[in-house]
């Protein structure tokens, strides 16, 4: 299904404009004109057009991508405009993918738009996939990211994932070389309203300028073969407190066996872990009750103070297949703000799926706000800060 092409160059490569337009990169050791012509040469899709799509687009039109697809079938809106810095006042009601060609077309003349003013679906993403070399994820949608991961995986394309959250963002490269897809991190979708999106849980402006640019590197690493890629790897990054480490990624092998699509991805997928507060927790402890519990912050913010009988596997060192859990009593996931333990809780829960599996809400800032120090351990002096469980 090709997309309405907005603009088209002929396929000469405009030496004298392209020497100096592209001067400070071309110049780059290791880069040259040689990965500038891959640049040129190669086709890129962007799913979204939105906070994500943004930096990626302006990037990417910017360094000379030949071919650059867009599929949103959104409006402008005025609460998109603290972070989706392509569009002003005036294009509030706009088309978004229409916007935002005819702004990269006056940036980059050279670059051919091709524009889906549509949302992506069952019935055209496969169409749509397999005429791009590379895909990325600039959505706020799960269902779609899993319809993008799976037609990826059918059509052998990789595609470059990007996530906000509130204060997080991730970045990771999905499907490429034989590595791990969307669905080795997260097999099956969360329920419906289980983790929400920017609507709902809000956003910083600046934070999808960082996570898309970073979406946009990969990009330009995997056209270029420059560097290495974030393949493999999950990149967190904590806005807040500016820190960013990296998570291995592990295949699953039955991931990669996707031969057609599903008949729908709208569907809703159970999320069998459970939700603890912190005053039930406090309740078992004050009860006696026998569980398992499981601090995935960092190894400092652990070494400074956690609850009692917690075992430390930081979040950049989960791997379901090195813990080991007693199904006969209940697990608690446990973290600063209950995100990271929800999602661990999820790959754990993937792994031992008879197990009584929770995420406590609020995780070590609930805490210490309802309970002060009660039942917290500081420091850790005895077992080094980790164990395995």
């Amino acid at each position: 299904m090709p997309g309405k092409q907005v603009n088209n160059t002929d396929d000469a490569f405009h030496d004298s404009e392209d020497a100096g337009r592209y001067s400070r990169q071309v110049v780059l050791s290791g880069f040259g004109l040689a990965a500038q012509q891959k640049l040129k040469e190669a086709r890129v899709l962007i799913v979204g057009a939105g906070g994500l799509g943004v930096p990626v687009l302006q990037y990417l039109t910017g360094m000379g991508i030949g071919t650059i697809g867009i599929i949103d079938a959104d409006v402008v809106s005025l609460s998109n405009l603290h972070r989706q810095v392509l569009y002003n006042e005036n294009d509030i009601g706009k088309s978004k993918v229409e916007t935002a060609v005819n702004k990269l077309s006056k940036l980059n003349r050279n670059v051919r738009f091709e524009a889906y003013n549509q949302l992506l679906s069952v019935q055209n993403a496969l169409e749509i996939v397999i005429n791009y070399d590379i895909v990325v994820d600039a959505t706020d949608n799960i269902s779609t990211r899993y319809l993008i991961n799976d037609a990826c995986v059918i059509s052998h394309k990789p595609f470059v994932y990007g996530a906000v959250q509130q204060f997080e963002g991730h970045v990771s490269v999905f499907n490429y070389l034989n590595g791990p897809t969307y669905r080795c991190l997260y097999s099956t979708p969360p329920a419906n309203g289980e983790i929400p999106d920017c609507n709902t849980a809000g956003v910083l402006g600046v934070t999808p300028a960082i996570v898309g640019s970073q979406q946009a590197l990969q990009v330009v690493k995997l056209i270029t073969g420059i560097g290495k890629t974030l393949s493999g790897y999950l990149q967190i990054f904590d806005f807040l407190q500016d820190e960013q480490y990296k998570m291995k990624l592990k295949i699953r092998a039955e991931s990669r066996q996707i031969t057609a699509l599903r008949n729908s991805y709208a569907e809703v997928v159970c999320n069998t872990v459970l939700k603890l507060s912190v005053d039930e927790l406090f309740d078992w402890y004050e009860s006696g009750k026998q569980f398992q519990l499981i601090d995935v912050r960092e190894l400092k913010d652990f070494q400074t103070g956690h609850l009692t009988g917690a075992v430390s596997i930081p979040y950049n060192q989960f791997n379901t297949g090195e813990i080991h859990i007693n199904n006969k009593q209940p697990v608690v996931m446990f973290c600063q703000k209950g995100a990271r333990s929800n999602s661990t809780a999820q790959m754990l829960q993937q792994r031992y799926p008879e197990a009584e599996i929770y995420s406590v809400l609020g995780g070590m800032e609930y805490w210490e706000d309802e309970f002060d120090d009660e039942y917290i351990i500081t420091p850790d002096l005895q077992n080094g800060g980790g164990s395995t469980v």
